[in-house]
Order: C-alpha cells, then sequence, then structure tokens
C-alpha cells in the first residue's frame, strides 16, 4: 500500500511537469513571439503628378522649394536622383566600395530631404542609376562590361557600364537604395536597368558566369531588389523604354516578367524618339498624344494591370518646340489609357508653367 501511495505521488509530480499544472491551477502557455511587423508605404497620391529633379539642382539653396512650391500647380511626387548617369551617389550611403571608387558625394542630405518633402505632403522617389555606371566600373574593373581586346567598353558617350549579370553590381546598387529607403524615401525607381544598347555592341564581353538568360537577368535583378527594399516599408520600380512593350529591344528590359516583382513600372513613352512610321504614324512626334496611346496599349497588354503603369512624358524640346498644349495632349492620352498618373521630364528641371495642372476630362 505505502509503494502504491507513493508512485501514486511520483506520478502526480510527473504529470504536473508534463502537462503543465500545479495544484490544480492552470498556468498560461507561453506565448509564441510575435513576428516582425512590416513596414507599410506611404500611400500613393490618387493620380501621380510629378517632375524630376537632379542631385545637382537639389544641391542649390532655396531650388528644392522651387519644386515644392509646384504644389499649388498640382505636383505631388518628386524624384530625386539618388544614383546618377555618372556613377555618383548624392551622399555617403555607408557602404565602403562606393567611397572606395570615390563614388560618394555631398550634394544632399537625405534625411533632411525627405523631411522637408513629406512635410509638403509630397510623395518622394529615389532614382538609382543602376548599370551605367563610369565611376564604378572604372574603379573596380572586374566588374564592368569589356571588350574582346581586354578593355573597359564604353558607349558613344564615353561612359562605362558595370555588368548586369554580376551579383556584386547588384548588391552595391541595392545598397544604395536601401541607404535612401532608410533616410525616409518613399520608393525606389531604378533606372538603366538593362543591357547596353548604344555604342558598338559587338564588342561587350560580359566577364564571369551567366546565371540566367538575358531576358530574365534583369526581372531577377528587380526580384533581389524587391526582397530588400520592401521589408523597409519601400516600393520599388523599374523606368522601361517606351517601345519595350511592343517588342524585344535586346537589352532585356520584358514589362510582362517585370511586372511580378515590383509595384510600379514608368515607360519612358517620349514622342521625339519613336521613329518614323511607328504605330503607322508618319512623324509620331507631331502627335505627342497619339503615340503615348499606342505606346501605353501595348503596356497594359503586357502588364496585365499586376504593376501600376505611371509613363514618363516628354516635357523637353527636340526637333521641335514643345508647347504647353503638346504636354497637355501626353497627360490626356495617358489618363485614356487608364495609367496610374504621369512624370514629366526635363533634364534641366525646368517644366512648362501650367502642365502639372492640366484638367482631366473625366
Amino acid at each position: 500500500m505505502v509503494a502504491l501511495i507513493g508512485a501514486g505521488v511520483v506520478g502526480a509530480v510527473l504529470a504536473t511537469h508534463i502537462h503543465g499544472h500545479s495544484g490544480g491551477t492552470p498556468v498560461a502557455a507561453k506565448a509564441p513571439p510575435p513576428k516582425p511587423t512590416r513596414l507599410e508605404p506611404r500611400p500613393y497620391p490618387n493620380e501621380v503628378r510629378g517632375v524630376h529633379v537632379t542631385m545637382a539642382l537639389a544641391s542649390i539653396p532655396g531650388k528644392l522649394d522651387q519644386y515644392i512650391a509646384l504644389k499649388a500647380q498640382g505636383l505631388n511626387t518628386i524624384e530625386l536622383d539618388v544614383k546618377d548617369e555618372n556613377g555618383e551617389i548624392a551622399f555617403s550611403p555607408r557602404l565602403p566600395l562606393a567611397s572606395r571608387v570615390g563614388a560618394a558625394k555631398r550634394y544632399y542630405d537625405p534625411r533632411a530631404v525627405a523631411t522637408k518633402i513629406h512635410a509638403a505632403g509630397i510623395y518622394l522617389i529615389g532614382r538609382v542609376v543602376t548599370f551605367e555606371d563610369p565611376i564604378l566600373s572604372a574603379g573596380w574593373p572586374a566588374l564592368a562590361v569589356m571588350r574582346a581586346d581586354g578593355s573597359r567598353w564604353l558607349n558613344n558617350g564615353g561612359l562605362g557600364w558595370t555588368n548586369p549579370y554580376d551579383k556584386r553590381v547588384w548588391r552595391y546598387n541595392v545598397g544604395v537604395a536601401e541607404a535612401a529607403a532608410k533616410a525616409g524615401f518613399d520608393e525606389i525607381q531604378f533606372d538603366y536597368v538593362r543591357f547596353p544598347s548604344d555604342g558598338d555592341i559587338s564588342q561587350i564581353r560580359y566577364p564571369g558566369v551567366h546565371a540566367q538568360p538575358m531576358g530574365w537577368t534583369v526581372p531577377m535583378f528587380a526580384k533581389y531588389a524587391a526582397e530588400h527594399l520592401h521589408p523597409l516599408g519601400v516600393r520599388v520600380s523599374t523606368d522601361v523604354f517606351g517601345l519595350s512593350a511592343t517588342r524585344d529591344l535586346g537589352i532585356g528590359q520584358f514589362p510582362g516578367r517585370l511586372a511580378h516583382y515590383v509595384d510600379a513600372i514608368y515607360p519612358m513613352v517620349y514622342p521625339s524618339h519613336y521613329g518614323s512610321g511607328e504605330y503607322n504614324i508618319i512623324d509620331p512626334d507631331s502627335r505627342p498624344g497619339t503615340t503615348v496611346a499606342y505606346s501605353l496599349r501595348d503596356f497594359r497588354e503586357k502588364v496585365q494591370g499586376r504593376a501600376r503603369l505611371i509613363p514618363w512624358l516628354q516635357d523637353f524640346s527636340l526637333g521641335r518646340q514643345y508647347s504647353l498644349a503638346d504636354v497637355r495632349d501626353e497627360i490626356q492620352a495617358a489618363r485614356l489609357e487608364h495609367s496610374k498618373g504621369f512624370m514629366l521630364w526635363n533634364a534641366g528641371g525646368v517644366y512648362t508653367d501650367g502642365a502639372l495642372a492640366t484638367p482631366s476630362f473625366r
């Protein structure tokens, strides 16, 4: 009997430890660790109405305030250079490689700029020029696009490119983008996210292993970038050529593939860049609205709503003088093709008075 009682006591003690009870009083189960909260990006404007601003312009005292003042005409978005066509970075991203090759500059304080622009109620996009990079390709030639003779390949403008296949180039550009995201930018827009096109491409040699074909390299870069940037609470987008949805341009840009990984695609549908006869238009530049409409129609077919379409529209003169009527014609065409807004491009940062205020006829 004593042995049985002893066994019962031992069993009760064991049951207490195994099932989590003590003296008949329930003990709360240990709660699982909370899942990390994912940061959410700032809401998009109902209709994006924006302009491009270079890092050099942003560095001029009072200049950024002049662009912010365009809010009175309808502006709600500014795209600001973070890394430009020359390979310069507007501020120090605290990347050892950027410092070593001399890419990090002091054009503006990213946190101060983001605070100022957000205080005005404006959405802020950071532009990161990706594979065209004269500074990185010269500073670390192992990352460069090369020639058959072993020298660095240069485009028609004498600028070097980095190798789109090289994951080290991917990490560098996404590292720059992460610095902008942490400083408060709402969206990172990758430009020149393609293979070279302007120059003697027959001489191009891409060093190293090519992990995937050209047609999937740019989409895989976009996927890589989104995986690293989305957790930081920023959107990811890409600029693409205006004809990239119409046909294969041989540069690795396929909007239908990119749309699976990015939040928005920004087609550069500048009418002056379309050749005679495109879309059966004798002179596309003379019919800006029609040209924009045909191009965006092809994009809608390829993207199929998986990403926002926000076109870059021409607000500069090339071949003929562009007027307010021309820019408004482009804007209305973009609206008819159900775009989510528009961005105006002028490399000099001079925009047509009243264009942003173009009224909608809907």
